[in-house]
């Protein structure tokens, strides 16, 4: 059974994301939250609250437990970009960008696998 959580528009680069997206992928749930939860970033933070709530998920939706749970795909994709205009040198405009993330989760039961 497979069981997904999804955060949109979380105001973070995907470049800077997706690098730890690569280490939780394929671990045990349990693995990849206590892990995101040592890393000392702020980036991580989005990421360990988008695996719990999908662990949220299959134990209120299906009732299975945390130690049970595989990390069987996650994505980071590209959300909306931001861009404003900030002063350059000699009197120009420079573009700045913000841009956003659209995250997705896929745990799925070991006892399937």
């Amino acid at each position: 059974m497979q069981i997904t959580a999804k955060a949109r528009y979380v105001r973070l680069s995907p470049y800077k994301v997706r690098p730890l997206a690569d280490v939780v992928r394929g671990k045990t749930a349990l693995y990849a939250i206590n892990w995101l939860a040592t890393c000392a970033v702020k980036k991580a933070v989005p990421l360990k609250k988008l695996i719990e709530s999908a662990v949220a998920n299959a134990k209120h939706n299906n009732n299975i437990e945390l130690e049970s749970l595989l990390v069987k795909d996650i994505r980071i994709d590209q959300g909306p970009i931001v861009r404003y205009f900030k002063p350059g040198a000699m009197g120009r405009a420079n573009i700045q960008r913000k841009r956003m993330s659209h995250m997705s989760v896929i745990l799925e039961s070991q006892k399937e696998v």
